[in-house]
């Protein structure tokens, strides 16, 4: 706007409008503060009365459907995708709270983005979404009084959850969409997946399929503080086996590998809330294999589905776990929490290399089989992508 003034100032009344339009967007930028700061103070008040309910007795006569600790046998069990979450009532709130937390630091992010580039539409897309938000707020709020004065039954407390997520999953798409104008501004690499609460239907589904392979290592960044179990980070079902390679943690167990329905325990302790870079490594040969936590190997193993390699043209899901090829979800395995640069490799790498990927070193190697790129990953359900750089974000 400035070149444009000083290459043409005889024309008044084009500078005259540039000001104007200036004033106005300053002036839009001041009032969507204003509007993110009374928001703000409606979440803490939202949080406290959270914490309040989470501490009241009638909690413990709602229902609890949650299965027990313990892998799921092979096979094929009953479908669930119709199903929606059962967790307990304080528990779920208390993920709504935290949700709507990270929803406000998202638009946060993005009215920046619009002041930055100057977006107007940006600017009344926000508009739409606090209003969304605040409607939202309200059926929370409401949510919280009725369980403090014990009005909640099981059948309308389940009909009120069902009607939060669904506006939740409404949300976050239309928060998704505001995103997408941040795209071209940043490398395709540096995102991350979100799965704000343990359902049935967030997940994301990897484009490419795995090949035929006698080794490989996986690795990725993790940040959960679920209980109990983060659930399942990834997933890889064939014809005939579900369970061809999955990463789960599921109730008070510990992480476990399967490799066509064989498992591994795994050394890990993610569950804090922060982000953290794991990587698992195996070779069909004797069945070896590695487990690394922040660039170092905390175990090791062999006799893990030794001389059985991995099946190829099957499906690979970021979030669940999968009964039938490409479904069969069930919201008590789902992974809750925000996972990025996922990547796959068709040989064990180095202790080195690992290390390299742990620490964001610029010789940190991308995957030759599954590299983290974002057109190479759909997302479904309410399951969001947005900006996310590793070594921003951990240092």
């Amino acid at each position: 706007m400035c070149s444009a003034s000083s290459s043409a100032p005889a024309q008044g009344g084009g500078a005259e409008e540039l000001r104007s339009t200036v004033l106005q967007l300053r002036e839009s930028v001041l009032q969507q503060k204003e509007t993110i700061l009374n928001q703000k103070e409606t979440i803490r008040e939202l949080t406290a009365k959270l914490g309040r309910c989470e501490s009241q007795s009638l909690l413990d006569a709602l229902p609890n459907e949650a299965k027990p600790g313990g892998r799921k046998p092979g096979g094929f069990p009953k479908n669930t995708m119709g199903d929606l979450s059962r967790a307990p009532a304080a528990e779920t709130l208390h993920q709504l709270g935290q949700t709507l937390q990270a929803l406000k630091a998202r638009l946060e992010n993005l009215e920046q983005f619009s002041r930055l580039n100057a977006s107007g539409q940006g600017g009344s897309l926000k508009d739409v979404l606090q209003s969304k938000i605040d409607d939202l707020e309200k059926q929370v709020l409401s949510r919280v009084n009725s369980l403090e004065e014990g009005k909640f039954n099981g059948k309308n407390e389940s009909e009120e959850r069902g009607k939060i997520e669904s506006t939740l999953t409404s949300l976050h798409q239309r928060i998704s969409d505001l995103e997408k104008g941040q795209k071209d501004t940043r490398p395709t690499d540096r995102f991350q997946l979100t799965f704000p609460l343990r359902t049935n239907y967030m997940y994301a589904k990897v484009k490419k399929s795995l090949p035929e392979m006698y080794a490989f290592t996986v690795c990725m960044w993790l940040k959960s503080n679920a209980s109990p179990g983060v659930g399942t980070p990834f997933s890889y079902a064939v014809h005939g086996q579900a369970n061809e390679l999955v990463l789960i943690e599921w109730g008070n167990n510990p992480m476990e590998i399967l490799i066509n329905d064989k498992v591994a325990k795994l050394p890990f302790t993610i569950n804090d809330g922060k982000w953290h870079h794991i990587g698992i490594a195996w070779t069909t040969r004797d069945g070896v294999w590695e487990a690394y936590q922040d660039g170092t190997q905390v175990g090791n193993g062999e006799n893990l589905a030794p001389y059985h390699p991995i099946k190829p043209q099957g499906v690979l899901v970021l979030g669940q776990e999968q009964d039938t090829l490409g479904g069969g979800f069930d919201a008590t395995q789902a992974f809750v929490g925000e996972l990025a640069h996922f990547g796959v490799w068709d040989r064990k790498l180095s202790p080195g290399e690992v290390y390299n990927l742990a620490t964001c070193s610029t010789k940190a190697l991308a995957g030759n089989v599954i590299a983290w790129a974002e057109g190479s990953i759909d997302v479904y359900g309410g399951a969001t992508k947005w900006t996310f750089e590793a070594c921003r974000q951990i240092n």
